[in-house]
């Protein structure tokens, strides 16, 4: 995947793995918008989501099962691929699928992860936890560039506003951007409402447009959405999904106004 200077990246897909079939439709239709709009395209869908609420709550098919599904969907559509690892064993399982690897919020400060992943010489995404400042992220870029790797992206998803809410801080994309890294704003897991539901996550997926518009006319490089055919039945993060109809709307609009603030400022600065 080559990404040029100002030029807006998407990585999207469902929350979580939860059949073949539903993995196969949503990467079909986000590939097909994504070259319509000629903007490079991640796919993201995780194996395992190891961070849930409650022990009853859904999780995934688990790393092997999981990354055969992933495997297929990159062979079969020709797309990059990314997900979650939860620890250094599962990087050295996934790294050879992988193309971009994601470090998970509540793991973003984990020190052997982030060696680890550094070493496979691969991009590395790392989502913000909702508990670090944007200045500390230096920390996090710094363990990742002490690898030799320098494909390092960070991942905005919110900070911890009382409880159960989360809040976006937009003065953190500058701050983060400042450090020579792309910077990425997670539309979706920044209106969802963590524990929200008692024994699961809830969310505000209303408010999606706005903080992504906002997000863009900051000068982000990417968004990443969590997007799902039928977000009321899914079985992990519904509240804070796009339905899969709506989102090729949504994204066009938001390329828009990507284009729009390029007209006026390098947003690189």
């Amino acid at each position: 995947m080559k990404i040029q200077k100002n030029q807006l990246f998407l990585i999207a897909g469902p929350c979580v793995i939860e059949t073949k079939n539903i993995v196969f439709e949503t990467a079909s239709v986000l590939k097909e918008i994504a070259e319509n709009l000629r903007i490079p395209f991640i796919f993201k869908a995780s194996y395992d989501k190891a961070n849930r609420s409650s022990i009853k709550s859904y999780r995934g098919p688990g790393i092997e099962k999981g990354v055969e599904i992933l495997s297929e969907v990159k062979e079969t559509f020709n797309i990059p691929i990314i997900s979650d690892v939860h620890s250094v064993i599962e990087i050295k399982i996934a790294r050879d699928i992988l193309d971009v690897i994601q470090i998970p919020a509540f793991l973003c400060r984990q020190t052997d992860l982030l060696i680890e992943a550094g070493k496979t010489g691969k991009p590395v995404n790392v989502k913000k936890g909702q508990f670090i400042a944007p200045w500390d992220v230096s920390n996090i870029i710094e363990k990742l560039k002490s690898t030799g790797n320098k494909q390092i992206m960070i991942t905005e998803r919110g900070t911890c506003f009382g409880y159960n809410n989360l809040v976006v801080d937009f003065r953190s994309f500058p701050i983060i951007r400042s450090m020579g890294v792309p910077v990425i704003f997670d539309a979706t897991h920044s209106v969802q409402l963590p524990g929200g539901a008692g024994a699961c996550s809830s969310g505000q997926k209303e408010f999606i447009p706005y903080l992504s518009r906002a997000a863009v006319a900051c000068g982000i490089d990417g968004l990443f959405f969590e997007v799902h055919p039928q977000p009321d039945k899914a079985l992990c993060d519904g509240p804070n999904m796009i339905p899969l109809k709506e989102f090729k709307n949504l994204i066009e609009s938001l390329v828009e106004v990507h284009k729009t603030v390029n007209k006026f400022i390098d947003i690189r600065t």
